[in-house]
């Protein structure tokens, strides 16, 4: 699978009437891929060695920005390696945590190298990518009916410009810090 995805064109594909790759079926897929990471804040699929530098908050835990965190390599504190287990600990859900102390209340003071995502990708996110990339595939855009003979087709609202109660529920599943950052 392409990492631009987070679901497999064959799977669009099967929906539509056009080849997995088609090229308005291949931008649909991406654009909902990129939809999806936007609304949940992180890049979903499985990342090594990713490395990040963090402000320090003056308490004991810091939020790393994506999760499920699966490895952390190296952590860096003013440039002095911390030891795992020793001086912090780290949890899937993307905490950092001091032993024993606070981090510093410093801008910049904490790199971190580690891994984090899905690999594979579950399925209901694949599963609201795709039918997130068919409405957009199927939707003209400022075309509410089109008519031809006796028949027509209306597009509501949601395909048009929303989203599904599933996706918003995947969305909620999957999104990291919620209300403490911008």
């Amino acid at each position: 699978m392409a990492t631009d995805y987070l679901a497999e064109p064959a799977d669009l594909a099967a929906w539509l009437p056009v080849g997995e790759d088609d090229p308005k079926l291949l931008a649909a897929l991406k654009a909902a891929s990129r939809r999806f990471r936007g609304a949940v804040r992180h890049p979903v699929t499985f990342m090594a060695g990713d490395v990040v530098t963090l402000d320090g908050t003056g308490r004991e835990s810091v939020l790393l920005p994506a999760a499920p965190v699966t490895a952390v390599a190296s952590l860096l504190l003013d440039g002095e390696e911390l030891t795992e287990g020793v001086d912090f600990t780290w949890s899937t859900d993307g905490f950092l945590r001091r032993t024993g102390r606070c981090w510093p209340d410093r801008l910049r003071c904490i790199e971190v190298s580690y891994s984090h995502g899905w690999d594979p990708v579950p399925e209901d996110i694949q599963e609201v990518v795709v039918d997130h990339a068919r409405a957009m595939y199927r939707v003209q855009p400022g075309v509410q009916t089109i008519q031809a003979g006796g028949e027509s087709i209306t597009y509501g609202a949601q395909a048009a410009v929303g989203v599904t109660a599933q996706w918003s529920a995947a969305v909620e599943r999957y999104q990291l810090n919620r209300g403490d950052r911008a």
